[in-house]
């Protein structure tokens, strides 16, 4: 009997070859979007994300492929960031051009530039060491589509957008302040943060049942904790830092 090789699997990959094209396409279609479903899953991603996750199955049994085929959630991440960071540039920034500098910019780099770098990342990672072995020849094999690591990023980004942007945007008189108190403040929202951030990316990649040792994406949330007491200690504020960064020098 001559031996298998994985070559002759049958891959579920090949289908989602061409859905980035029709996901793009969709984009510019607002009607074919699912507006109130959208919602849904941005509220249950900061209330109880695990419920997202099952309808996640629930998608891969009804349309199969993982990842969204409705840009909603991407177009709607797009212009909530806008806005709120529009606002900042009302409250900050005295230049209208220098504001729609930086509202181009914190969409292009914090967001999409961002979560593609990282969801390429994941992809590569999750494809290429986290999948569980096939023992046997004839089963699919099953790769995680690069759309769903980018929906897996969104999903993570929405609940810190929500922390880093707009609750963040109503503490900043206090989180920009000098002194203790606002140095621990800005330190405990964005170790909050990045920890949910890292823990909706570990619930996003551990519901596929073909990858194993998927508790790798909770080993980021450790550095946070341990960053977190020597920035406090050693005085760095992150809030003073990245508004520094976009505004001009705060007092």
């Amino acid at each position: 009997m001559l031996p298998t090789t994985s070559k002759g699997r049958t891959s579920s990959n090949a289908r989602p070859t061409s859905a980035l094209p029709h996901y793009l396409r969709r984009i510019v279609k607002w009607q074919q979007m699912d507006i109130e479903y959208t919602f849904w899953q941005m509220l249950h991603l900061c209330t109880s994300p695990k419920v997202v996750y099952q309808h996640t199955k629930y998608h891969k049994q009804t349309k199969n492929q993982w990842a969204r085929d409705d840009p909603a959630f991407v177009v709607i991440c797009t212009v909530l960031l806008a806005v709120c960071t529009s606002a900042y540039c009302v409250a900050y920034d005295h230049s209208l051009g220098h504001a729609v500098y930086v509202v181009i910019s914190v969409l292009l780099f914090h967001f999409l530039i961002t979560g593609a770098v990282l969801a390429t990342c994941c992809w590569f990672l999750t494809n290429n060491y986290l999948r569980e072995e096939v023992p046997n020849s004839h089963v699919v094999e099953q790769r995680v589509e690069w759309l769903y690591a980018f929906d897996v990023h969104c999903n993570s980004f929405f609940p810190m957008f929500v922390l880093l942007y707009v609750i963040h945007y109503f503490l900043s008189p206090v989180l920009i302040a000098h002194g203790f108190i606002p140095v621990l403040l800005s330190n405990l929202l964005f170790m909050v943060a990045a920890s949910y951030y890292h823990y909706l990316n570990f619930l996003g990649y551990d519901v596929l049942p073909f990858l194993e040792k998927t508790t790798f994406f909770l080993y980021p949330i450790g550095l946070v904790l341990v960053l977190s007491p020597i920035f406090i200690l050693s005085g760095f504020n992150p809030s003073r830092y990245f508004m520094n960064l976009y505004f001009s020098q705060l007092e």
